[in-house]
């Protein structure tokens, strides 16, 4: 058996024309069976229950954990309920999404909005390449809306030791042939680019990474002259020394819309209208994990952002236990 809790509370303090602040304050709990058919197959079942604190119910969401996962020495597959909290939870606030993606293309506060995905994953770990390649159905075609899914992929080519090359694709769409409520919608971004790392004896373990991103946005495809192609430039730099890690990155694109991107990134303000120039964006952050064992994690984390003149502060703390118990 096994459980996992994962607490949050995220606070942005945020006022600016492309991002309202808000304060996600809660817990997510699942608690599950593995059962292992053989070396290579697992099946897992279970519930999620998210509970947002302040809520009038018990748990804002509650759905069942079904899984059946196929692993191999270097790659593996999963259809029904997608694993979580994500692999990059603690590995700073601005790798914190769902799927460790880029903010401009998925807002790392999804990872407790929704902690529940269910679809496909495959996942390749070899020693030059490593991906996640996932599908994510989140809404019905009914008679009163689209259906509406997620997909992407995201992962890294291994040159040599600390030279690797990063590669990420997102698309949301929504559609359906069954019911026509509403417009038929994508949108598309990709990522490419190059990340260097190593140890540097004053600052410790080192990053220095630089993107080139696109994207294709089209909230209607029967009105092509709503389509929005953008483009932008992502850089971070990030040094970790004794379970300290302190960040920098900066943002500059124009026109890049995208559905569950974060809004600081986005040339679209909050009232809907276009941002018809270029889009700048600066954050510095410092964070500090705990490990004081027993399956136990637990991160405080602190950000300045500067976001087209506007200057802001946001904060996180969050605490994840893994618990697991074999049956016999």
């Amino acid at each position: 058996m096994r459980t996992d809790v994962m607490l949050y509370g995220d606070n942005t303090e945020f006022r600016n024309p492309f991002r309202e602040g808000e304060t996600i304050f809660g817990a997510a709990v699942r608690p599950m069976l593995e059962i292992a058919v053989n070396p290579r197959v697992t099946v897992t079942l279970g519930a999620l229950g998210n509970q947002r604190f302040g809520g009038d119910d018990a748990f804002e969401l509650v759905r069942p954990v079904v899984s059946v996962s196929f692993g191999g020495s270097r790659s593996a597959f999963l259809i029904g309920t997608l694993p979580g909290p994500p692999p990059t939870l603690f590995k700073g606030p601005d790798r914190a999404g769902l799927h460790g993606l880029l903010p401009p293309l998925q807002r790392e506060t999804l990872t407790f909005e929704r902690p529940y995905e269910a679809g496909m994953l495959w996942t390749v770990t070899a020693s030059r390449l490593q991906h996640a390649a996932w599908i994510n159905w989140q809404r019905l075609n009914t008679p009163e809306h689209r259906e509406r899914f997620d997909t992407g992929i995201a992962g890294e080519v291994r040159l040599r030791n600390g030279l690797a090359l990063p590669f990420q694709l997102h698309v949301v769409h929504e559609g359906g042939q069954q019911f026509a409520t509403g417009p038929v919608a994508d949108s598309a971004a990709a990522a490419a680019g190059i990340m260097v790392t190593g140890a540097l004896r004053a600052i410790g373990e080192a990053s220095l990474e630089a993107y080139a991103l696109v994207s294709h946005h089209v909230p209607d495809r029967e009105l092509e002259q709503r389509t929005t192609n953008g483009a932008g430039f992502f850089g971070r730099a990030a040094a970790t020394k004794n379970a300290w890690r302190g960040h920098l990155l900066f943002w500059r694109g124009n026109d890049f819309i995208k559905d569950e991107g974060d809004p600081n990134y986005l040339s679209i303000r909050r009232n809907g209208t276009r941002y018809r120039r270029t889009r700048d964006y600066a954050e510095a952050g410092v964070s500090r994990v705990f490990n004081p064992g027993g399956g136990v994690a637990f991160e405080a984390s602190g950000r300045v952002h500067r976001v087209e003149g506007h200057y802001e502060y946001s904060y996180r703390v969050l605490c994840v236990a893994r618990l697991r118990w074999q049956v016999r």
